[in-house]
């Protein structure tokens, strides 16, 4: 391959991270604003056709709304970037987003609110398919896992990012310069991409879903996904909710940025991580890595209940400059959110590449992460309401036992399924 070429890869997938990073600061900046918005918006019990709609409905409805967009998005758009042109796919979505960002400063009530957020989510799911599509395809089959690594850690890069400064900017100006950034972003994003990107010449007839969905590897990926995604959504979301609810509740009762270090905590490490785990599990086998993380991800969060003991045995109890007085077992916690971003960080770029390896082969690559992304679905839908059940009914460290045991049980299904097909080699074979 010549130099020229060299470089005009180089370039596009610079433009695929910079899309990736403008849409993770986007997806990020609404969840960190979720409760100013509630606040803002006052959401009051409703009458739709006669029939009251609880206040407690109308919240959920915020992410909610912007999770069936999503879920709704998925097997159309995956279907057309296979059949048609993934840039201009891609172009498209980064358009809407761009107009969708723009509409948030007028948003004056509920209902818009969840229209638009709905909105978001197609966007977002538009975005995210086409660029981890197109990062797959553009990428040679030893170096997919690295590439893709790469496009995580912008879009992590962007999490912490927006995570740590939407709130100090609302502060300062309120909503309408927010998103203005972010707009300006996706504008950058689509300008750079129309610029840079070589058009897509691949083109698949029919419904490739329907292939994929008995392909035994596809089939093997989704025996452990299906699990794993119970647990990174009831562990990923309960962490901040233990480190923030109030003791009395069985959390630690801290406040204000303790709560963003502990989620920036593990941004950080998977992001840092995944520059570098992807070339890994290249050079030594996808299947390896996806084992490996994950279970490590299980073992990690069922330590997370022993926080309090570690804390208290090693004195962690103390007070630090911004932070505060904390308790003994917000360090160790800490140190585990961090723990669980090094794991996922071997798990997830092996992962992608196993869906980009089985769908490039036949050019359905889209569709290939679009049931990966419909697989997750259930998790992600049922795990906080199992999470929600046990922290209630059982306790708060209960949360985690459940949650890292989905990742356990999910690791193994994957090894048997492996052995069972390739013997000894097993973590090896892929």
């Amino acid at each position: 391959m010549s130099n020229a070429t060299d470089g005009a890869s180089r370039s596009q997938f610079w433009a695929l991270y910079l899309t990736r990073f403008a849409e993770g600061f986007g997806f990020i900046t609404l969840i960190t604003l979720l409760g100013t918005y509630i606040n803002t918006l006052d959401p009051q019990a409703t009458t739709v056709l006669g029939v009251t709609v609880s206040a407690g409905f109308v919240i959920g409805m915020y992410t909610t709304g912007f999770t069936l967009a999503q879920t709704v998005a998925v097997v159309p758009l995956a279907w057309a970037g296979d059949r048609y042109d993934k840039r201009t796919v891609l172009l498209a979505v980064l358009a809407v987003g761009a107009g969708v960002y723009a509409l948030f400063p007028l948003v004056d009530s509920s209902g818009s609110f969840i229209l638009v957020r709905a909105l978001q989510g197609f966007a977002v799911t538009g975005a995210g398919l086409m660029t981890l599509s197109l990062v797959g395809q553009i990428a040679d089959v030893g170096s997919r896992a690295e590439k893709i690594g790469k496009a995580n850690a912008a879009s992590f890069a962007a999490s912490i990012v927006g995570s740590l400064s939407a709130g100090g900017i609302y502060d300062a100006v309120g909503f309408g310069p927010i998103f203005t950034i972010i707009t300006v972003l996706m504008v950058a994003a689509w300008s750079v991409t129309w610029a840079v990107l070589d058009e897509d010449d691949t083109r698949i007839e029919g419904f490739p879903f329907s292939d994929l969905a008995v392909s035994r590897r596809i089939l093997t990926m989704t025996g452990f996904r299906a699990q794993y995604a119970f647990a990174v959504t009831m562990v990923r979301t309960w962490v901040p909710i233990y480190v923030s609810t109030e003791m009395a509740a069985g959390g630690l009762g801290v406040t204000g940025i303790a709560i963003g270090v502990t989620v920036t905590a593990e941004k950080a490490t998977n992001m840092v991580g995944q520059l570098f785990t992807g070339r890994l599990s290249d050079a030594y086998g996808r299947s390896l890595f996806v084992f490996a993380g994950g279970g490590a991800y299980g073992a990690i969060a069922m330590g997370i209940p022993f926080s309090a003991a570690i804390g208290t045995a090693v004195g962690a109890g103390v007070t630090l400059p911004i932070l505060g007085e904390l308790p003994p077992a917000y360090l160790p916690l800490v140190a585990f959110s961090g723990l669980l971003g090094v794991a996922d960080s071997f798990r997830e770029p092996a992962s992608m590449a196993l869906f980009a390896d089985e769908g490039t082969d036949d050019g359905s690559v889209a569709s290939s992460f679009g049931i990966r992304e419909l697989v997750w679905r259930p998790g992600s839908v049922a795990g906080p309401l199992i999470a929600g059940w046990l922290m209630v009914e059982v306790s708060m460290g209960s949360v985690f036992y459940v949650g890292g045991a989905f990742a356990i049980t999910g690791v193994l299904t994957f090894l048997a399924i492996l052995a069972n097909e390739h013997g000894r080699a097993a973590l090896t074979a892929w």
